[in-house]
């Protein structure tokens, strides 16, 4: 390979249904992009909806919340048999969209297109078919960034478009690199499709010290309705089923028993929740709230209350889902399912001790690194509970859990430690 044509800058152009707000997949497109942007690249995004600042085309059918996309979705999964409108509207989309993307392309001059998930999980089934055809009519270099498959999620298993899941969920195409963000998933598509991928985990910028709270932050627990005698308990994640969250209210059940509540120094835990519901429905978190009213947890549902950064709006504050995990005393991640685990990194950048369900992916990729957590097996245990009482308590205890988590998070999840392989993919074979 030419050393000077690999290291040429390229006009890299990210697009995906959303890049906007706090869900991984977005976070995980703004990670790579600051990388690539130190590296030299200019950057530019097209996307459903993008946040404020992002420089690129926002375009509203490429949303998995479009009225015509959410149809396509509704008719196309949870049904073995395909309706008479069903392909014409797919395929009018489809056609739509494809020009949408040849418009950006052209607009900014972009050289390779990174496709984050919209090549993996059919939210929106025109534009991945349509992203397909673009990069197969013009070979343009491409980085599909995998985050999960539709065969991992059952609410896709039933539908009646197995043959457009096969063209582009993913795509199989020469100019298209995969990558996937874990080694499961990476078995997993090779076995459901005999393609190729590179494994590079979820990140964070551990290089740079996390912030503290700040001038603007400091009243943050004050206006979740918390006192100095009440224990935060953050639970930092979206409000979907795969989440476990009822496995975070018994946890906080069981901390306000009395007897643990002595152990705690009389402190009371209450159970904040960060993340928006609505994702896939207002049915989960209506059953969380009612199981949280039968025992008798405070649940605070304050996903209104965060933003992916701090601000003033219509003279409320607003603030950054940072500012959570640096005020509060113990985090929670009981998910049953996950791609990979950006509460899990951020809890360790920000120093929080965790409790964490031992999902597929921690087993496989992250427990072995030897990471001290507070680790379930799909249920909280009297053990559970004391290594939670432990972590909150007793400061030596929970120093050398979050510094020694933070090194080891430093040396395998940084952006440093992932640099050398962002640079490989814009290498060969693409070098000119």
């Amino acid at each position: 390979m030419n050393s000077s044509a690999s290291h040429k800058k390229k006009r890299i152009g990210f697009i995906s249904t959303r890049i906007s707000g706090t869900d991984g997949v977005s976070l995980e497109a703004r990670k790579w992009a600051t990388i690539f942007k130190k590296l030299g690249h200019p950057i530019y995004y097209c996307a459903g909806e993008l946040d404020p600042g992002l420089r690129g085309m926002e375009v509203p059918e490429m949303h998995f919340a479009h009225p015509e996309v959410l149809w396509i979705h509704d008719h196309s999964f949870g049904r073995q048999q395909r309706g008479a409108e069903l392909m014409p509207r797919i395929q009018a989309m489809r056609a739509t969209l494809v020009k949408e993307i040849g418009e950006f392309v052209e607009r900014f001059g972009i050289d390779v297109l990174i496709a984050q998930n919209n090549l993996a999980i059919p939210m929106n089934i025109p534009f991945g078919l349509a992203l397909a055809d673009y990069i197969g009519q013009t070979g343009i270099p491409t980085i599909a960034h995998h985050h999960d498959f539709y065969w991992e999620r059952d609410r896709f298993k039933v539908n009646c478009i197995p043959d457009l899941l096969n063209q582009a969920f993913p795509a199989d195409l020469p100019s298209l690199q995969h990558v996937v963000i874990n080694t499961p998933a990476q078995q997993a598509l090779f076995k459901q499709r005999g393609l190729e991928s590179t494994v590079i985990p979820n990140i964070f910028d551990f290089s740079h010290a996390s912030p503290g709270i700040s001038m603007f932050s400091r009243d943050l627990r004050g206006s979740l309705g918390l006192t100095a005698n009440q224990l935060m308990i953050l639970q930092p994640t979206r409000v979907i089923r795969r989440k476990g969250i009822e496995l975070s209210i018994e946890l906080v059940r069981r901390l306000r028993l009395p007897q643990n509540q002595r152990r705690l120094l009389g402190k009371e835990a209450r159970l904040v929740i960060t993340h928006r519901a609505g994702d896939e429905g207002t049915e989960y978190m209506e059953e969380l709230q009612a199981k949280a009213a039968v025992v008798k947890v405070p649940l605070i549902y304050a996903a209104t209350r965060f933003g992916s950064r701090a601000a003033l709006v219509n003279h409320r504050k607003i603030y950054s889902l940072w500012d959570a995990y640096v005020q509060a005393d113990f985090g929670t991640y009981p998910s049953r399912y996950e791609g990979f685990g950006n509460a899990l990194l951020e809890s360790i950048y920000f120093r929080m001790p965790l409790m964490v369900n031992r999902y597929n992916v921690y087993v496989a990729d992250i427990a072995p690194l030897g990471f001290d957590l507070v680790e379930i097996t799909g249920e909280i245990t009297d053990q559970t509970v004391d290594g939670v009482v432990q972590a909150i308590i007793d400061p030596v205890r929970r120093h050398y859990m979050v510094e020694y988590n933070y090194q080891l998070a430093l040396d395998h999840f940084s952006y440093e430690a992932i640099t050398p392989q962002l640079r490989a993919l814009l290498g060969d074979p693409w070098s000119s």
